[in-house]
Protein backbone atom coordinates (compact mmCIF):
# COMPACT_ATOMS: atom_id res chain seq x y z
CA UNK A 1 0.00 0.00 0.00
CA UNK A 2 1.37 3.32 -0.86
CA UNK A 3 1.90 5.64 1.71
CA UNK A 4 0.07 8.94 2.67
CA UNK A 5 0.60 12.31 3.75
CA UNK A 6 -1.58 14.27 5.28
CA UNK A 7 -1.63 18.20 5.20
CA UNK A 8 -2.96 20.94 7.03
CA UNK A 9 -4.75 21.51 3.65
CA UNK A 10 -6.26 17.71 3.98
CA UNK A 11 -6.68 17.47 7.35
CA UNK A 12 -9.30 18.97 9.34
CA UNK A 13 -7.05 20.60 12.14
CA UNK A 14 -9.67 21.35 14.88
CA UNK A 15 -10.05 17.68 15.14
CA UNK A 16 -8.29 17.18 18.38
CA UNK A 17 -8.76 13.63 18.96
CA UNK A 18 -6.49 13.11 15.33
CA UNK A 19 -4.04 16.08 16.81
CA UNK A 20 -3.95 15.01 20.80
CA UNK A 21 -6.23 11.85 21.20
CA UNK A 22 -8.81 14.39 23.23
CA UNK A 23 -11.84 11.99 22.60
CA UNK A 24 -14.05 10.11 25.01
CA UNK A 25 -15.63 6.49 23.81
CA UNK A 26 -18.96 5.57 25.11
CA UNK A 27 -20.56 2.48 23.78
CA UNK A 28 -24.87 2.26 22.90
CA UNK A 29 -26.93 -1.37 22.49
CA UNK A 30 -28.95 -2.06 19.74
CA UNK A 31 -30.71 -5.49 20.98
CA UNK A 32 -34.01 -6.99 19.02
CA UNK A 33 -33.97 -3.31 17.17
CA UNK A 34 -33.99 -1.28 19.65
CA UNK A 35 -31.94 0.47 21.96
CA UNK A 36 -30.80 -1.13 25.32
CA UNK A 37 -29.87 0.37 28.75
CA UNK A 38 -29.34 3.93 26.80
CA UNK A 39 -30.40 5.74 29.77
CA UNK A 40 -27.29 4.11 31.65
CA UNK A 41 -25.22 4.90 28.59
CA UNK A 42 -26.32 8.09 28.10
CA UNK A 43 -25.27 9.34 31.49
CA UNK A 44 -21.97 7.69 31.22
CA UNK A 45 -21.11 9.93 28.06
CA UNK A 46 -22.11 12.93 29.95
CA UNK A 47 -19.71 11.91 33.16
CA UNK A 48 -16.95 11.05 30.77
CA UNK A 49 -17.57 14.07 28.70
CA UNK A 50 -17.17 16.42 32.29
CA UNK A 51 -14.15 14.26 33.42
CA UNK A 52 -12.78 15.57 30.40
CA UNK A 53 -14.11 19.21 30.57
CA UNK A 54 -15.94 19.08 27.64
CA UNK A 55 -18.66 21.66 26.67
CA UNK A 56 -21.40 19.37 26.36
CA UNK A 57 -24.09 20.87 23.86
CA UNK A 58 -27.49 21.63 24.91
CA UNK A 59 -28.56 19.40 21.79
CA UNK A 60 -27.13 16.25 23.24
CA UNK A 61 -30.05 15.18 25.57
CA UNK A 62 -31.41 11.53 25.62
CA UNK A 63 -33.42 11.82 23.22
CA UNK A 64 -31.34 13.21 20.78
CA UNK A 65 -29.40 10.28 20.85
CA UNK A 66 -32.12 7.90 20.65
CA UNK A 67 -33.50 9.55 17.52
CA UNK A 68 -30.10 9.61 16.16
CA UNK A 69 -29.96 5.91 16.34
CA UNK A 70 -33.46 4.62 15.69
CA UNK A 71 -33.41 6.68 12.66
CA UNK A 72 -30.01 6.38 11.30
CA UNK A 73 -28.41 3.14 12.30
CA UNK A 74 -31.84 0.51 13.73
CA UNK A 75 -34.43 2.08 10.86
CA UNK A 76 -31.99 3.31 8.18
CA UNK A 77 -29.47 0.88 8.19
CA UNK A 78 -31.91 -2.35 9.45
CA UNK A 79 -29.57 -3.00 12.83
CA UNK A 80 -30.78 -5.37 14.69
CA UNK A 81 -28.53 -6.26 16.74
CA UNK A 82 -25.14 -4.85 17.81
CA UNK A 83 -22.72 -2.08 19.46
CA UNK A 84 -22.46 1.37 18.54
CA UNK A 85 -19.30 2.65 19.63
CA UNK A 86 -19.76 6.06 19.72
CA UNK A 87 -17.07 8.83 19.98
CA UNK A 88 -17.01 12.62 20.87
CA UNK A 89 -13.71 15.03 20.04
CA UNK A 90 -12.98 18.84 20.69
CA UNK A 91 -12.52 20.74 18.32
CA UNK A 92 -9.74 23.18 18.67
CA UNK A 93 -12.06 26.25 17.90
CA UNK A 94 -12.30 28.75 20.43
CA UNK A 95 -8.74 30.40 22.71
CA UNK A 96 -9.69 28.44 25.84
CA UNK A 97 -10.29 24.71 25.38
CA UNK A 98 -13.04 24.28 27.81
CA UNK A 99 -15.11 26.48 25.65
CA UNK A 100 -14.08 24.39 22.50
CA UNK A 101 -16.84 22.97 20.31
CA UNK A 102 -17.39 19.00 19.75
CA UNK A 103 -18.60 17.00 16.97
CA UNK A 104 -18.98 13.44 17.01
CA UNK A 105 -17.88 9.99 15.19
CA UNK A 106 -19.87 6.54 15.86
CA UNK A 107 -19.74 2.87 14.00
CA UNK A 108 -21.58 0.45 14.68
CA UNK A 109 -20.19 -3.56 14.96
CA UNK A 110 -23.03 -5.63 14.32
CA UNK A 111 -23.17 -9.37 16.33
CA UNK A 112 -26.07 -11.81 16.51
CA UNK A 113 -26.64 -11.00 20.36
CA UNK A 114 -25.23 -8.23 22.58
CA UNK A 115 -26.12 -10.37 25.42
CA UNK A 116 -24.59 -13.36 24.40
CA UNK A 117 -21.30 -15.07 25.55
CA UNK A 118 -19.04 -15.13 21.97
CA UNK A 119 -18.60 -19.10 21.28
CA UNK A 120 -14.11 -18.20 21.17
CA UNK A 121 -12.47 -18.46 24.08
CA UNK A 122 -10.52 -16.46 24.39
CA UNK A 123 -6.10 -16.97 25.63
CA UNK A 124 -4.84 -14.24 27.51
CA UNK A 125 -1.54 -13.88 29.49
CA UNK A 126 -0.42 -11.01 32.06
CA UNK A 127 1.72 -8.23 30.65
CA UNK A 128 4.34 -7.15 33.14
CA UNK A 129 6.29 -4.31 31.24
CA UNK A 130 3.48 -1.72 31.01
CA UNK A 131 0.67 -1.09 33.57
CA UNK A 132 -2.27 1.26 33.71
CA UNK A 133 -2.85 4.36 35.84
CA UNK A 134 -5.73 4.23 38.57
CA UNK A 135 -6.93 7.91 38.60
CA UNK A 136 -9.89 9.60 38.00
CA UNK A 137 -9.77 9.17 34.11
CA UNK A 138 -8.22 5.81 34.34
CA UNK A 139 -12.34 4.56 34.61
CA UNK A 140 -13.36 6.45 31.05
CA UNK A 141 -12.57 5.73 27.34
CA UNK A 142 -10.35 7.82 26.40
CA UNK A 143 -6.83 7.70 24.73
CA UNK A 144 -4.84 5.00 25.97
CA UNK A 145 -1.69 4.03 24.36
CA UNK A 146 -1.12 1.04 27.01
CA UNK A 147 -4.33 -0.27 25.30
CA UNK A 148 -2.31 0.10 21.85
CA UNK A 149 0.93 -1.44 22.78
CA UNK A 150 -1.18 -4.46 24.78
CA UNK A 151 -3.32 -4.86 21.75
CA UNK A 152 0.05 -5.39 19.64
CA UNK A 153 1.87 -7.34 21.96
CA UNK A 154 -1.00 -9.84 21.96
CA UNK A 155 -1.27 -10.14 18.18
CA UNK A 156 2.60 -10.87 18.16
CA UNK A 157 2.48 -13.86 20.81
CA UNK A 158 -0.71 -14.83 19.29
CA UNK A 159 -3.06 -14.01 22.19
CA UNK A 160 -6.58 -12.40 21.78
CA UNK A 161 -5.78 -10.28 24.47
CA UNK A 162 -3.77 -9.22 27.55
CA UNK A 163 -4.02 -8.55 31.24
CA UNK A 164 -2.86 -5.29 32.28
CA UNK A 165 -1.65 -4.49 35.88
CA UNK A 166 -1.89 -1.03 38.24
CA UNK A 167 1.05 0.47 39.62
CA UNK A 168 0.72 -1.86 42.55
CA UNK A 169 1.03 -4.85 40.54
CA UNK A 170 -2.37 -5.60 41.31
CA UNK A 171 -5.02 -6.74 38.08
CA UNK A 172 -6.92 -3.65 36.59
CA UNK A 173 -8.92 -4.94 33.29
CA UNK A 174 -7.77 -6.33 29.50
CA UNK A 175 -7.02 -3.93 27.15
CA UNK A 176 -10.94 -4.34 26.00
CA UNK A 177 -12.61 -4.48 29.13
CA UNK A 178 -13.27 -5.77 32.39
CA UNK A 179 -12.65 -9.17 34.01
CA UNK A 180 -14.73 -11.27 36.43
CA UNK A 181 -13.32 -14.19 38.34
CA UNK A 182 -15.73 -16.92 39.71
CA UNK A 183 -14.35 -18.73 42.58
CA UNK A 184 -16.67 -21.44 44.06
CA UNK A 185 -20.10 -18.80 45.17
CA UNK A 186 -18.36 -15.97 44.84
CA UNK A 187 -17.40 -13.05 42.08
CA UNK A 188 -14.26 -11.17 42.55
CA UNK A 189 -14.11 -7.97 40.34
CA UNK A 190 -11.33 -5.58 40.36
CA UNK A 191 -12.09 -2.13 42.16
CA UNK A 192 -12.38 0.87 40.15
CA UNK A 193 -9.74 2.68 41.99
CA UNK A 194 -7.54 -0.49 40.25
CA UNK A 195 -8.04 1.05 36.98
CA UNK A 196 -10.86 -1.03 36.04
CA UNK A 197 -13.45 0.62 33.25
CA UNK A 198 -16.70 1.97 34.19
CA UNK A 199 -19.29 -0.53 32.00
CA UNK A 200 -22.71 0.36 32.13
CA UNK A 201 -23.13 -3.49 30.36
CA UNK A 202 -21.17 -5.17 33.22
CA UNK A 203 -22.68 -3.25 35.75
CA UNK A 204 -26.20 -4.24 34.66
CA UNK A 205 -25.04 -7.58 35.20
CA UNK A 206 -23.76 -7.67 38.42
CA UNK A 207 -27.11 -5.83 39.54
CA UNK A 208 -29.07 -8.47 38.07
CA UNK A 209 -27.35 -10.98 40.05
CA UNK A 210 -27.14 -9.22 43.12
CA UNK A 211 -30.74 -8.97 43.13
CA UNK A 212 -31.42 -12.81 42.44
CA UNK A 213 -29.22 -13.12 44.54
CA UNK A 214 -27.47 -15.61 41.98
CA UNK A 215 -23.64 -15.09 43.03
CA UNK A 216 -22.13 -13.55 45.79
CA UNK A 217 -20.48 -10.34 43.76
CA UNK A 218 -17.69 -9.20 45.48
CA UNK A 219 -15.21 -5.87 44.56
CA UNK A 220 -11.36 -6.68 45.25
CA UNK A 221 -8.07 -5.71 44.97
CA UNK A 222 -6.67 -8.69 43.05
CA UNK A 223 -3.06 -9.90 42.62
CA UNK A 224 -2.16 -11.75 39.90
CA UNK A 225 -1.65 -15.00 40.77
CA UNK A 226 -5.22 -15.07 41.70
CA UNK A 227 -5.88 -15.04 37.68
CA UNK A 228 -4.92 -18.53 38.16
CA UNK A 229 -7.23 -19.89 40.92
CA UNK A 230 -10.50 -18.84 39.64
CA UNK A 231 -12.66 -21.58 38.40
CA UNK A 232 -13.88 -19.20 35.58
CA UNK A 233 -13.00 -15.92 34.14
CA UNK A 234 -15.43 -13.43 31.82
CA UNK A 235 -14.91 -10.98 30.01
CA UNK A 236 -17.28 -8.11 29.34
CA UNK A 237 -16.01 -5.34 26.88
CA UNK A 238 -18.79 -2.55 26.48
CA UNK A 239 -16.77 -2.16 22.76
CA UNK A 240 -17.03 -5.53 22.00
CA UNK A 241 -19.13 -7.64 23.93
CA UNK A 242 -18.97 -10.72 26.14
CA UNK A 243 -16.56 -13.66 26.38
CA UNK A 244 -15.15 -16.22 28.27
CA UNK A 245 -11.96 -16.45 29.59
CA UNK A 246 -10.79 -20.07 28.47
CA UNK A 247 -6.74 -19.85 28.94
CA UNK A 248 -4.05 -17.79 30.57
CA UNK A 249 -0.78 -19.42 30.83
CA UNK A 250 -0.91 -23.41 31.16
CA UNK A 251 -4.47 -22.65 33.30
CA UNK A 252 -7.58 -23.47 31.02
CA UNK A 253 -10.85 -22.54 32.48
CA UNK A 254 -14.44 -24.11 32.67
CA UNK A 255 -16.98 -21.23 31.11
CA UNK A 256 -20.30 -23.23 32.04
CA UNK A 257 -21.40 -21.75 35.23
CA UNK A 258 -20.81 -17.76 34.38
CA UNK A 259 -22.47 -18.82 30.34
CA UNK A 260 -25.20 -19.90 32.07
CA UNK A 261 -25.74 -16.86 34.32
CA UNK A 262 -25.83 -14.78 31.43
CA UNK A 263 -28.26 -16.77 29.66
CA UNK A 264 -30.87 -16.27 32.79
CA UNK A 265 -29.71 -12.17 32.54
CA UNK A 266 -30.29 -12.24 28.90
CA UNK A 267 -33.63 -13.71 29.24
CA UNK A 268 -34.65 -11.01 32.07
CA UNK A 269 -34.67 -8.81 29.10
CA UNK A 270 -37.67 -10.34 27.27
Amino acid sequence: MENQYLTSDTLNVKNRAFLWGDTVKVSFFVRNGGLLMDEECYFFLMASMRKMRMNIPLTYTLEFFQTLFQKEMIEGKGIQHGIINFQVFRNNDELTLAKSSVSYFYEVVEMEDVLGVHEKLLELDLIKEINVNNNLLSNIRVHCPENIYGGIYAQENDLDDVILLNPNKRIARSTSGNLLFLEGDSIKVPKQSEGAYISPLMENFVTYLHKNNLADVQEHEIIAFESQKAEEILMISDEKGIFSVGKIRNKTFENSRFTELVENWKKSFN
